[in-house]
């Protein structure tokens, strides 16, 4: 599936309404950006299952500002809403592909449950 573009517009959308989302946070003038790109939509191609978006970090610094961007390229992970991680600097192939295969085995059951233990112990303490 061919990455699509992300915004305000349809950022919360696309993340309540697949399992699996990767968010390439990017800009034009940005040379890592510029070889990450090539990467990303091929991983695009490899898993069409997965949702693939890219932001523009220029044409959306409001969304940008929000995941408090950086640095770009910064691919952020998100699986049944959840955001597992933001990590910026470009990605190989190989290295994309893992973290793809590592979300997808991931036990949302227990990252749920991981979840609901550190709120219950941030609104534990005094």
């Amino acid at each position: 599936m061919p990455t699509i573009e992300m915004g305000l517009d349809n950022f919360e959308s696309t993340i309540k309404d697949n399992e699996i989302v990767l968010v390439d946070f990017w800009a034009e003038w940005c040379g890592p950006c510029k070889s990450f790109g090539p990467v990303f939509e091929a991983a695009s191609d490899k898993f069409p299952e997965i949702v693939f978006a890219k932001v523009n970090t220029e044409k959306e610094q409001q969304l940008a500002g929000q995941f408090g961007i950086r640095s770009i390229p910064t691919l952020a992970v998100f699986r049944d809403q959840i955001l597992l991680m933001a990590q910026p600097g470009a990605l190989p192939a190989q290295a994309l592909e893992q973290v793809v295969s590592q979300v997808k085995d991931l036990d949302m059951d227990d990252v749920r449950q991981k979840i609901a233990e550190h709120e219950q112990n941030q609104n534990a303490q005094p």
